[in-house]
């Protein structure tokens, strides 16, 4: 017997995007052993020279004009005014597809992370008539209309409200599963606040706020903790400083000389050993991290969202009543005090948490995908 490939694809390195299709990989791996998997960055794929353009671009329009991102993002004229070069560039990636689907690995279906790398697959099924099983997997919590296309044969979304967004774009009910953000599946496990600290080298009984600037170290994380360090609230620190090197050295420089205890990390594998050892998390909304922080029922404090899908993954968290938003780092500090000296608020985020997360997602995600391709003919 044969056994069943599956292709995974996103577009963006050290990314929530990569996570989740690492997730569902696991997931795949988990619930068939002999399953054979390859997971790409699609857009390095087909066009190494502009994904870096691309990313380097996206990084310098985030960091200096983010109102500019603002209005290409999920905007209907920007979506109309690009889709002829759109429509080019799925062509123009066509032969290395073929080679990819048809002639090298051949999946029996593909999954994408990403709206880029599904458009691409789902035009391509649409030039030549294939049946290939392929889902679009959302890792935002609100969805855009670039991830719209016919060939789509299943849409993984987090919430209603996305579900709902894709019914009234025309996507069919049955095309579409309210599985939630995959995330991996260690999130799921508890070993318990103080034993965690113990082990992370932190004080056990000490409450503790973990501080994330994402995978790029984005973000006020330095002046975040200084605004911390001068409350007299009683708890200790952890800030996650991504590939930012700088601000991890300087950090751990400072550290000696603050009261409150602080460690500095930078790209960590642990993720859910410092989740599993706070009690607040002070951070940007990425679907990914936000989603991994609801299945450990941590409250959130969200600053400084990414115009475009982070100030909508923002409304969603406000919305469901486990996270709040602070202007800036003072603002960081006011919250932080009044959620430490009110358990009442704390207790009902962590509640309200508990409800809105979905920690099973990869195992869904990866049973829908082991049906779909194990009853294609």
């Amino acid at each position: 017997m044969v056994n069943k490939k599956v292709l995974l694809m996103y577009i963006t390195s050290n990314s929530g995007h990569y996570r989740a299709s690492l997730a569902i990989e696991s997931a795949l791996k988990t619930l068939s052993p002999g399953i054979v998997t390859m997971n790409i960055n699609g857009f390095a794929y087909t066009n190494p020279f502009f994904e870096k353009l691309i990313n380097r671009t996206y990084m310098s329009v985030i960091r200096n004009n983010p109102k500019v991102w603002e209005y290409l993002y999920d905007n209907p004229k920007v979506l109309k005014s690009v889709q002829g070069m759109r429509n080019a560039i799925h062509k123009s990636n066509s032969k290395k597809l073929k080679i990819l689907i048809e002639d090298e690995f051949k999946p029996d279906a593909v999954v994408c992370t990403q709206a880029f790398p599904c458009g691409m697959v789902a035009d391509y099924k649409k030039y030549l008539g294939l049946t290939l099983p392929l889902f679009g997997v959302l890792t935002d919590h609100a969805p855009h209309s670039y991830w719209i296309f016919d060939h789509v044969d299943y849409y993984i979304v987090p919430s209603e409200l996305s579900r709902n967004h894709f019914i009234k774009n025309g996507v069919s009910e049955t095309r579409i599963r309210t599985f939630g953000i995959p995330i991996d599946p260690r999130f799921c496990i508890s070993r318990g606040k103080e034993e965690t600290r113990k082990n992370i080298g932190l004080d056990a009984g000490k409450k503790t706020v973990l501080i994330m600037g994402g995978s790029q170290g984005m973000g006020p994380v330095e002046k975040m903790v200084d605004a911390l360090e001068r409350i007299e609230a009683d708890f200790q620190i952890l800030a996650v400083c991504g590939i930012n090197n700088r601000l991890q050295k300087v950090l751990t420089k400072r550290a000696k000389r603050y009261k409150k205890k602080m460690l500095a990390f930078g790209l960590v594998e642990n993720v859910d050993e410092l989740m599993e050892a706070s009690d607040v998390i002070i951070t940007k909304p990425g679907g990914l991290t936000t989603s991994e922080a609801l299945a450990k029922n941590l409250p959130m404090i969200i600053i400084h969202p990414i115009p475009g899908q982070e100030t909508k993954n923002t409304d969603f968290l406000l919305q469901q009543g486990v996270a709040l938003r602070a202007e800036d780092e003072e603002d960081v500090a006011v919250l932080m005090q009044e959620l430490f000296s009110n358990s009442v608020k704390l207790d009902e985020m962590r509640r309200k948490a508990n409800l809105t997360k979905k920690p099973n997602s990869a195992t869904d995600i990866a049973q829908l995908i082991l049906h779909a391709i194990n009853n294609t003919r």
